[in-house]
């Protein structure tokens, strides 16, 4: 008995290392602060969330369909749609409406996509909303890492304005729960 308890605990102690070892930042890759004047060229429009009214989850991507990497939503079909092919104007432009339909909605943020020999791949651009509505002005969470030659894109909820949702907040963009 004591054997057999002794053989689990071992094995879920092994089971954990191995996990501990497997993570999204492996090969993460770095955004910085962009200007809309250099967005150029020809792109793959991701448009992330937007799927009801009040969707904090959401983000548009730009993907340079010039610089020879895919990018790969880590995220189920029905949570993005993707427009091939658009011109750098038409993508911004695209992009900014699409972002900006959240009743809190303040402002967009552009950031460029770096890979790791620091040259542009794409551009991010994000929904910055009231802080008095939402709780805080930036609520996403956007990671990118290459894996097998892809860029893989996970989009989550910054913990805090996840809470708040699940509610453990008290207060839902800005008005009080009943």
């Amino acid at each position: 008995m004591k054997r057999s308890v002794l053989l689990s605990i071992s094995l879920v102690f092994l089971f954990l290392s191995a996990m501990a070892g497997v993570s999204f930042g492996d090969d993460q890759l770095k955004t910085e602060d962009a200007a809309p004047a250099e967005v150029q060229g020809v792109y793959r429009l991701f448009l992330f969330g937007g799927n009801f009214l009040n969707d904090l989850r959401t983000v548009a991507i730009l993907a340079k369909e010039e610089t020879g990497y895919t990018f790969e939503p880590y995220a189920p079909a029905f949570d993005y749609r993707v427009l091939k092919e658009v011109p750098a104007k038409d993508a911004l432009r695209e992009a900014e409406s699409f972002v900006g339909q959240h009743p809190s909605f303040s402002r967009s943020q552009l950031s460029r996509i770096l890979d790791p020999k620091g040259q542009v791949i794409g551009y991010e651009l994000r929904p910055l909303y009231r802080p008095f509505d939402v709780g805080v002005s930036d609520v996403l969470d956007v990671t990118y890492w290459l894996s097998n030659g892809k860029v893989v894109v996970r989009v989550r909820l910054i913990p805090s304005v996840e809470r708040m949702i699940d509610g453990g907040g008290g207060f839902t963009f800005g008005h009080a729960r009943d």
